[in-house]
């Protein structure tokens, strides 16, 4: 059974639907891949799972539990954590006030301390700012906290939308190679990222999304040597997935 099950999936805003009807899969430890061009749906699919959005019709499983419709508050406490674009963390806020909201679902004290310290060796650079107001940390380091305060959150499913948007491209690099340490420690992760190429090096499986619909699915090795892709989202040369040191293999 998959970890996450979406089936024929439709979600109107007003009168403009902007899902058609999706189905997708997202097994237990993979990383999974939406690409698609702005406006395809790729932020509406997380915002529909997390509970944002309640869809029209169709079906949103997770551990084989219906969760279409559901409040995000109930969805979260399941696992299913979402790393919303913007980053959504609280500027007003210290670096260590973000982190222990990040914790809330933890357990117990020690769960809760557990989750930080390991956030924080994901992340060194959060150490030193532990007492600094959020919203002085610079993009790259703003990403990292809306990360590592997911993190704490132990979720079975993290859905990140947009984790690169705005950002220098060696933090883009740190911040996949998190990613893939973060899911080869067993945390299942569905992305959208306007980075195709950085997508498909380190996904298992990716789905194209274009107007609501999915118009290609696979293996994401597949799809990067498609020509399709290349020209779509990867320029003409499109590149192999191995090139990465992101990749999750």
């Amino acid at each position: 059974m998959s970890l996450l099950e979406v089936e024929d999936l439709s979600v109107w805003y007003g009168p403009v639907q902007a899902l058609r009807g999706i189905s997708l899969l997202v097994d237990d430890g993979q990383v999974v891949a939406l690409i698609g061009s702005n406006g395809a749906g790729k932020s509406t699919t997380l915002r529909t799972i997390s509970g944002l959005l309640k869809p029209k019709s169709g079906s949103v499983r997770f551990e084989g539990r219906s969760i279409a419709g559901r409040a995000p508050h109930s969805i979260s406490r399941m696992g299913v954590v979402q790393v919303p674009e913007g980053r959504g963390i609280f500027d007003n806020l210290t670096v260590e006030e973000n982190l222990v909201l990040g914790g809330f679902l933890a357990r117990n004290t020690a769960s809760l301390k557990k989750g930080r310290d390991q956030a924080l060796a994901l992340f060194p650079i959060l150490a030193q700012r532990l007492k600094q107001p959020s919203g002085t940390l610079s993009g790259g380091e703003q990403q990292m906290l809306a990360l590592a305060r997911a993190f704490i959150a132990r979720p079975r499913l993290l859905l990140l939308d947009e984790p690169s948007l705005g950002l220098a491209p060696r933090i883009v690099q740190d911040i996949f190679r998190v990613l893939a340490e973060i899911n080869r420690e067993g945390t299942t992760i569905l992305l959208v990222e306007q980075n195709a190429r950085l997508s498909l090096r380190l996904a298992h499986r990716a789905y194209v999304l274009e107007i609501g619909s999915i118009q290609m699915q696979g293996p994401s090795r597949e799809l990067a040597a498609s020509d399709a892709i290349a020209k779509a989202y990867l320029g003409a040369s499109g590149g192999s997935p191995s090139e990465s040191s992101a990749s999750p293999d």
